[in-house]
Parts: C-alpha cells; structure tokens; sequence
C-alpha cells in the first residue's frame, strides 16, 4: 500500500488556486453530508466534494469492491473497523506527522485501532456514546439507570432500537455483564435471549434518521442504542429529549476517516482528512446537521460554542469516559455470527 507523501509547495499552489477543478469522492456517515461541513474545503482549494452515504462496515467495504480503483478518495469508518479495512488492502498509509493527534482527548487516540503494523491508516474524527435515548415527560427517567427495565414489560411497544448490530450486541452484552471485549462466537450465544427479549419488547428496529424521526414525534419514547447523537439535533425544538448511560455502562463509538487505497490524488485526499481533524473541521463535523457527536480534537472546543459545548456536555466527558467501553471488534467469525443473530432478531 503506497504512503501518501506531504503536499509540495507547487501542489499546494495548484490545490489553493480557484481555478483547481478537482472533485473528491468520498464514502461517508451522513454528518459529512453537511454542507456547512464541506463547503470552507471546497472553497478554499477550489474542488467539488462527491459525498456517498453508506451505512455499516460491511456495505462501505462492498461499494469499494465492486468499484475501480481510484473511483474513491477519502472513507470514513468505524474505528474498531479499521484493521479489517487495511486487511482488505482499502485504506493508504497516511504519515503520522501530519496529524495533530497531540491535541486529542487521549482516548479516542486509539492508535490500537488506526495503526496497523506500526503504521498509520486513518485518524479518529469524532465520538460519542451508544446507550439509551428518550423522552423524560414520557418515561421514568429513574428507570432509565438500569437496562432491565427496557424488558420489564412496562415500556412493551415503546421502544426503538437503533439498527446496527455491533453496538446493540454490546449494549446487550453489557446488559448482562459481559464486557465488550469478552463478545465472541462461543459466548455470543448467552446474548440471544436477551436480544430477542428486547426485540419482543420494542416497536422498531431503524436507522439513524427513522430513529430519530420516531423519538421526536413520539412514535417510540425510547430509544435503544442512541446517545448524544441522536437527541442533541433535535434538542432546539424538542428539549424534552434526553439520553443517559445506564448503570451497567454504555459504549463508547468513535469514526474515523483515510484516504482510500488507490486514489489518483492522494495529496488533495490527505488535505480533506487534515481539514476534517483540524478544529475548524472538528467543531463543524461535531455539530453537523444529520447528528451531532463529540470532537476527538479537544481543540474544536474554541470553535464551538458555550450552548454547543453544554449539549454535548464537554464538561463531563471525562466521566463519561471512564463508564464507556469501545465497540465489540470481532474476528471474522464473530462478525459472521453476529451479523447472523442480528439477522434472525430482525426477522423475528
């Protein structure tokens, strides 16, 4: 996999020059979407950014396989899908130095997840929390501290589950106190009755914007699998919305972004990753449109401002922090199995 080199000074030129029709393809969550997010990118280096939106590791690694090399540019991903990207052969090195990693809350450094083999292939932009989402003037925010009550019975038909199986399985695994690590294919099966248990009990299983459309009209009062992401874009017109992290923990989600193996203008792709992670870039993608999350880049706080910083509680991310565990990162099994049980909680 080729390394993507540092701009020259005669690239840079021709990159910032309005003349510069370039375009950028680029696979992304829905946040990147915002115009507000890509506009100041594509001004300043004169070129158009071609967003695709695409949900779940597995549909974005498809769009690349069944692409030619060079359609795309820049993709973002799960973090904890990185290394599975890299061993498909989709994602170029990208060179560290670059990268203003020193400015990051610690955590979501995860060099774990955006290294492999000693070397860089995408850099942490933005995170959150999975946990539960609600209305509190129609549920026991009381209840909401303790995940069984979403099986008790007394919220049946209320509920709605975010769709996406990695962090509802581990919602569920810490549910019954397994930790996120520990989710493998020979103890995936204790989290079937418990998963089904939930499905029986909700109304819905969507998407990120059927889920928040639900949760704001009052179609479901909760939401299972939401976070600050889900409820902070609607919080202006509905401020009854509100999330929490249980007493058995929530997940901690984080995305990150590179540029895809085989781009025909890796240095203009690196420049869009750079402007991504910048605190410019971060403070924008925090609060775009589609959903809104936390910085990796704790320097996007003199971007944002005091009410944006209160709903994404800045002040208590270290907390929130410490009670959060990462994504499940299943092996290639794991992954099947549970993709498989996903599938069967969907079709029951």
């Amino acid at each position: 996999m080729a390394r993507i080199a540092p701009l020259t000074a005669v690239g840079l030129l021709a990159l910032s020059t309005p003349s510069f029709a370039q375009e950028l393809n680029a696979l992304v969550w829905c946040d990147h979407t915002d115009p507000a997010l890509v506009a100041p990118f594509e001004e300043k280096f004169g070129v158009k950014v071609n967003v695709k939106e695409y949900e779940g590791t597995a549909a974005g690694l498809a769009i690349l396989d069944q692409s030619q090399p060079g359609d795309w540019d820049v993709m973002v991903i799960d973090a904890v899908d990185v290394g599975r990207a890299v061993e498909a052969g989709k994602l170029a090195e990208l060179p560290a130095d670059q990268l203003p990693t020193a400015d990051f809350f610690p955590e979501l450094v995860m060099e774990a997840n955006n290294r492999v083999g000693g070397k860089t292939y995408a850099v942490t932009e933005k995170f959150g929390y999975n946990t539960i989402s609600y209305d509190k003037t129609k549920v026991d925010p009381a209840d909401m501290q303790d995940m069984a009550a979403l099986t008790s019975g007394k919220y049946d038909g209320r509920i709605g589950i975010y769709d996406y199986y990695l962090p509802v399985l581990g919602i569920v695994a810490l549910g019954q106190g397994m930790n996120t690590a520990d989710i493998n294919a020979e103890s995936l099966p204790k989290l079937k009755e418990p998963l089904m248990k939930l499905r029986a009990a909700s109304k819905q299983v969507s998407d990120v914007v059927s889920s928040q459309t639900a949760l704001a009209t009052g179609e479901v009062d909760i939401v299972v699998g939401g976070g600050e992401w889900l409820t902070a874009v609607l919080g202006a017109d509905n401020p009854n919305l509100d999330w929490t992290i249980p007493k058995q923990g929530g997940l901690r989600w984080a995305q990150s972004i590179g540029v895809v193996a085989g781009t025909t203008q890796p240095d203009l792709a690196l420049e869009f990753v750079k402007y991504i992670v910048s605190p410019e870039g971060q403070a924008r993608l925090a609060t775009a449109s589609c959903y809104w999350g936390m910085p990796a880049n704790a320097k996007a706080g003199d971007a944002l401002t005091a009410e944006q910083k209160a709903v994404l509680r800045w002040d208590e991310q270290p907390e929130f922090l410490k009670r959060a565990q990462l994504y499940p990162i299943p092996d290639a099994a794991t992954d099947t199995a549970m993709q498989d049980l996903w599938t069967e909680m969907l079709n029951q």
